[in-house]
């Protein structure tokens, strides 16, 4: 339950972020400047995170900068996808189309590690895009393709970068991973600050400070959620974000979706959670099988 509730508040918190990217856009600031202050406001929490807790700084410290180089340069592309995705699309759109992440991963796993899938999980993948046709109706829909192809590129890099997060939590700290992926991040955006940053009222400066820290509270808090719970069984509360994109989309820009989005969205999440659950259980056979290996 304690997972749960953790995993929850994560979510209301990258929920937040994303409907503070969106009114930071519409008063004019541009992305490159949104990434950047995202990130760098992520600096200063993490350290005195890290100086108060056990370890101190020292936590922080990698053996593989190669590897967290490349985490920053995949997750600089991906927050410009999933971020212009929030700014192009309404609120709900957008994050039902990155639903479609657990989609694209079981199609990396088999491009990129050659992994087996069975009909459940190619079902589902074939569900989760016939969800998606349904939401963005090609040629017909309330919301442009160019947004929903960004959002699809968006949800593309979350898989991608899944990957990558996986081989780096068998050595690294999840601490260290956030802190260098913040620091490589804000380095990728710094080259662009001085042509894009503008003059901004208290208000603006209010948003963008609002920005990282729904950020960094919503990273920390799911990072945490796995310190509780397994990821198959705290995941299902990321659908939560839904609920709050409709309700902070209805409140802070008066959208709400249309009735095509509550059709699609239910496929894309069923998706999800079908492939979530299987590779649970082909996660527990394999656990099985090297058991009995190990026992003759």
């Amino acid at each position: 339950m304690l997972a749960l509730l953790v995993r929850l508040g994560g979510i209301l918190g990258l929920s937040i972020m994303a409907a503070l990217i969106k009114l930071a856009s519409e008063r004019g600031i541009h992305l490159a400047e949104i990434i950047f202050w995202r990130q760098f406001t992520t600096l200063p929490i993490i350290l005195a995170f890290a100086a108060l807790t056990t370890g101190g700084v020292r936590q922080l410290a990698t053996k593989r900068p190669g590897a967290h180089a490349m985490r920053g340069i995949y997750g600089a592309i991906g927050m410009v996808f999933n971020f212009g995705a929030v700014i192009l699309l309404p609120l709900a759109e957008a994050t039902t189309i990155n639903f479609s992440a657990p989609i694209w991963a079981v199609i990396l796993s088999i491009v990129l590690l050659k992994e087996k899938v069975g009909w459940w999980r190619c079902s589902a993948v074939l569900a989760g895009f016939a969800g998606i046709l349904v939401i963005t109706q090609p040629g017909g829909s309330h919301i442009p393709l160019q947004g929903a192809l960004v959002a699809m590129g968006g949800a593309f890099m979350i898989a991608l970068i899944s990957i990558q997060i996986r081989d780096l939590s068998s050595t690294e700290k999840p601490m260290a991973i956030v802190f260098w992926f913040a620091v490589l991040s804000s380095l990728c955006a710094l080259p662009f600050m001085p042509f894009v940053t503008k003059a901004h009222t208290g208000e603006e400066w209010l948003i963008l400070l609002g920005i990282g820290l729904a950020g960094t509270w919503g990273q920390l808090m799911i990072t945490a959620a796995l310190r509780y719970g397994k990821v198959s069984s705290v995941i299902v509360m990321d659908y939560s974000a839904i609920v709050w994109a409709t309700l902070l989309g209805f409140l802070l820009f008066a959208v709400l979706p249309p009735a095509s989005t509550f059709v699609g969205a239910p496929l894309i999440i069923a998706a999800g959670i079908i492939i979530a659950w299987r590779e649970r259980v082909v996660s527990k056979r394999r656990f099985a099988d090297l058991r009995d290996s190990t026992s003759i």
